[in-house]
């Protein structure tokens, strides 16, 4: 029989880093719309969002 040990990543450690943003309630009015319309949760809108304007913004 193998015994190999279980391994497990500390907390936090996965790449993400938690933040605290403020957001208008209109707009999570509209994020937790878009999550119960997606099946995603909020985190995950969030992340799919900044990640494509990050890579999609234009600087004037």
């Amino acid at each position: 029989m193998n015994k190999e040990p279980l391994k497990i990543k500390r907390r936090g450690e996965d790449g993400n880093k938690i933040i605290s943003v403020r957001i208008s309630e209109d707009t999570l009015n509209m994020l937790d719309k878009i999550a119960s319309e997606t099946n995603y949760s909020r985190n995950e809108l969030i992340n799919i969002m900044l990640a494509y304007g990050v890579k999609n913004i234009e600087i004037e």
